[in-house]
C-alpha cells in the first residue's frame, strides 16, 4: 500500500511473521529497501509493482539494510526478473549478503563454539531454501543520496544488529526505513504474539542509532516485521527500545551478582528466563544475541568478567 507520497510497504509472508519491503518511487527511478526472501519477490512485490502500475524497469537500486535472510533472500529472483536493478549494501555485511554459507557460519553460527548454540537444522535447512544470493552491485558506506526524480533519499549507517546495517531517510515524507536497526522488547508474530528475543548484538552501537533516529525527528518509523509507527508512536517505540537495553543490563547485573559463580551465556539466559521476555525456551535461546551484547557492555564497564574454560565456554562472572 502507498502510505505517503511515492512512499509504498509491500508487506509478504515469512512463515507466522511478515516482512515488509518498501518502495520509493520518484518521477525518474525507483528505490527498494529489502528484498525478503525469494517468495517475496515472485509472489508479492513483482504482482504489486504490475498492479500499482509501476514499470519493473524504473526499479534501479535495491538496498539491503542488513546480511540476514529475509533481508536478501530475494536478491537473485529480483535480479532474474530486472537484470539492470542494482543490489546494494554496506560494505561491512556485504560478504554475507553475497554467500549464504558464510552467513551460516558466520552470523548465524557465531555462539557455536564460545556458547553451544546454534541453529536447529531445520531452520539452516529453511534459509538455504529460501535465500537466492547473488554478488552485489555497489558497496555502501553510509551518507550516499540517491536521485529519484523529483525528490532524494539518504543512506545512514546505524550499526547494532550488524556492523553494516544501513537505514534509508525519505525526509520529503519525513520518513524512516530502518529495517531491524530497531526492535522494541520482542520480534512479534503477524498476529502479534511474542515470537523472540530482540537480536541486536552490539549495544552501543545500537542505542547510538536509535538515538540518531530521534534527533532526525521522523512522523513515520518503518520496520520489517512490526505495525507502522506514525507520530508519537516513533518516539515511544525507540524508547522502549532503549529501555530494553537497560532492562537487561540490570537483569544480569542481579543475576550475576547474587550467583557468586562463573556462568555461560546460555545458563544467564536460562536463568533469567521469563525476565528477559514471554518467549518459550526454545526462541528465548535466541536472547544470547542480546544477552552477549549487554555482557560485553558490562565487561566494558568493568562489572562483569569473562574467562574461557577448557572446554572452549566463554564464562562470565561479577567483578564490581
Amino acid at each position: 500500500m502507498e502510505i505517503r507520497p511515492g512512499l509504498h510497504r509491500v508487506q509478504a509472508p515469512l512463515g507466522e511473521r511478515f516482512v515488509a519491503l518498501y518502495l520509493l518511487v520518484g518521477d525518474d527511478a525507483a528505490l527498494l529497501v529489502d528484498t525478503g526472501v525469494r517468495d517475496s519477490i515472485t509472489d508479492t512485490l513483482l504482482p504489486y509493482l504490475d498492479a500499482a502500475g509501476i514499470p519493473r524497469d524504473k526499479l534501479r537500486w535495491a538496498i539491503n539494510t542488513h546480511c540476514d535472510y529475509d533481508h536478501t533472500g530475494g536478491n537473485g529472483a529480483l535480479k532474474a526478473a530486472i537484470p539492470t536493478v542494482q543490489i546494494l549494501a554496506h560494505d561491512l555485511d556485504a560478504e554475507l549478503v553475497e554467500s549464504v554459507e558464510r552467513l551460516i557460519d558466520v552470523r548465524y553460527g557465531e555462539f557455536r563454539d564460545t556458547d553451544g548454540f546454534d541453529d536447529p537444522p531445520e531452520t539452516t535447512a529453511y534459509l538455504r531454501g529460501v535465500s537466492d544470493l547473488v554478488a552485489v552491485d555497489r558497496r555502501l558506506t553510509g551518507g550516499e543520496e540517491f536521485d529519484l526524480g523529483g525528490r532524494s533519499v539518504r543512506v545512514l549507517h546505524v550499526p547494532g544488529h550488524s556492523p553494516g546495517h544501513v537505514a534509508v531517510h525519505d525526509s520529503a515524507n519525513r520518513a524512516l526505513i530502518i529495517g531491524d536497526a530497531t526492535l522494541g522488547t520482542t520480534v512479534m508474530t503477524a498476529d502479534g504474539r511474542p515470537a523472540f528475543p530482540p537480536t541486536y548484538r552490539d549495544v552501543e552501537p545500537y542505542v547510538q542509532s536509535l538515538r540518531a533516529f530521534r534527533a532526525l525527528d521522523a512522523d513515520v518509523l518503518l520496520t520489517a516485521h512490526y505495525p507502522i509507527y506514525e507520530g508519537d508512536g516513533v518516539a515511544r517505540f525507540l524508547d522502549e527500545s532503549e529501555e530494553y537495553t537497560e532492562h537487561l543490563d540490570a537483569v544480569l547485573s542481579r543475576v550475576l551478582s547474587e550467583s557468586g559463580t562463573a556462568a555461560t551465556t546460555l545458563e544467564l539466559v536460562r536463568s533469567a528466563g521469563a525476565e528477559l521476555g514471554p518467549w518459550a525456551p526454545d526462541a528465548l535461546d535466541y536472547a544470547v544475541f542480546p544477552v552477549t551484547g549487554n555482557l560485553e557492555r558490562l565487561e566494558q564497564r568493568g562489572l562483569v568478567g569473562s574467562q574461557t574454560d577448557a572446554a572452549g565456554r566463554r564464562r562470565w562472572r561479577w567483578s564490581a
